[in-house]
Formats: C-alpha cells, structure tokens, sequence
C-alpha cells in the first residue's frame, strides 16, 4: 500500500506538530519524520514562538502556520485545518517515532484502524520511569496521553469536530474518550520516544502524583481551567505541560 500511495502528490500522512519555543527540538524531530519512505507533509502550528522554532521548522522544509499566541487544541485544529492527507497524525516536539512510524499507521489503518497511538519509551530510561514506559502498552485510559502521538483518519477526525479548544489542558484524553464512542481505539506495539526534560525538573513522585490528581479530577467533571492551575501548582515549574 505504501508503494502505491508513493506514486500520488497527495501526502499519506500529514503530520501536525503543536510548538512553543522548541528551538531545541525541533530539527531532530522533522529529520526523523522525513526519514520514513512514504509521502508525508509536515505542518507545525505555532503558538507565538518567540527563539527559532519557526525558522529552523522553515529551514527544514515544513510549513508553518503561526496562531501567535498559545492554545494547543487551537493550533492542533488550524493544523488539521489546512492537511491534505486522508490520515492526521499529531506528534509533541519532544517526542520521536519509530522510523517506520509511517509504515505502521498505513498498515494500521489499511486493516481496519480508524485512530490509535503507539507506547512510549522515555529518552533515558531509569528507574520507575521504565515501569510508566512498561504500563503504555496496556488499552487503560489512564496510561495514554499526548506524548504518545495520535494518528486518525480525518474524517472521524471531522466527525468529531476536532479538538475540544476549551480544553486548556486533557484535550488528548478528550478527543480519545469522544472517539472511543464512535470507533475502536487502535493501540500499536511499539515506541515512540518522550523526553524527561519534566521529570528533570520535579521529582518522579510529584510529577506522577499531580498526574494522578489532573486526570482524576477531569473525570469528576472539574473545568479545564481549574485543572490547569491545579496541574501547574503542583508540578510548580512555568513551563509545564500536560502530557
């Protein structure tokens, strides 16, 4: 299948990647993605970067539509908005798939799969964050999360209306949780690779912890305002994000 969709213009997967200040990813995770054998395109969605993630996107030959101002479901949306694949596949910066990445998703969808993710590994694998990366490759909702990229055929991904833009955080978790009711949730065996830059800067137990508490507080009903400034409190770094 990969061979034949090579001979069309129209990319296979188009690959929507949300940033802010990623200057220091950026490059390895495009090289990585161009480094797969079937026809892709690859669209960042800023949210205001003010280093050079736009340039170095640019320089490295992907599009770029510039929201100017943060809002990940937002900039995964506009994203979505202008990709011409049949098959949206929406990865973190700091995060990189597997080569054959592209592969798999075909393969997947070409047997029947509608949406899924891939497990995840972190880059530096120690200590109990090898059993986080163990517990991935369970089908629980509770082990699944952004980081673990998200592929899905666009037009469930219309059907659903996208990404759910009050969500300021859970907005992964949400789309999943929408879409499970109208497909089966495809899990792949294999890794992406996350980074630990947030477990480098809290502690394996608070970081866990305040996950825990988020994603528990989501399903009792609590406003995604509120879980952000709960999440952000409790990890207590400026930069955090929900993964």
């Amino acid at each position: 299948m990969i061979q034949a969709i090579k001979s069309s213009n129209v990319p296979a997967i188009s690959i929507i990647i949300p940033t802010l200040n990623e200057e220091g990813h950026i490059i390895q995770l495009i090289e990585r993605l161009e480094s797969c054998s079937a026809p892709i395109e690859i669209i960042i969605a800023d949210g205001g970067s003010t280093d050079n993630t736009i340039a170095n996107a640019q320089h490295a030959g992907a599009k770029v539509v510039n929201l100017k101002k943060p809002s990940r479901p937002a900039q995964l949306n506009i994203g979505a908005d202008i990709a011409k694949a049949d098959i949206l596949y929406f990865v973190h910066a700091d995060t990189l798939p597997p080569t054959d990445f592209a592969e798999q998703i075909v393969t997947a969808v070409k047997n029947g799969a509608r949406f899924g993710c891939f497990r995840f590994k972190f880059d530096k694998n120690k200590g109990m964050l090898k059993f986080n990366s163990y517990c991935t490759r369970f089908p629980i909702m509770m082990f699944r999360g952004g980081d673990q990229s998200l592929f899905i055929q666009k037009s469930l991904f219309d059907k659903l209306g996208g990404y759910d833009e009050s969500h300021v955080v859970m907005e992964d978790y949400d789309i999943i949780r929408r879409g499970k009711k109208l497909s089966e949730f495809t899990l792949i065996q294999d890794d992406v690779q996350v980074s630990t830059r947030k477990y480098e800067q809290n502690s394996y137990l608070r970081v866990n912890w305040a996950n825990f508490i988020v994603f528990s507080l989501y399903y009792c009903g609590v406003s995604p305002e509120k879980l952000l400034n709960i999440y952000l409190y409790l990890i207590k770094h400026p930069k955090a994000e929900m993964k």
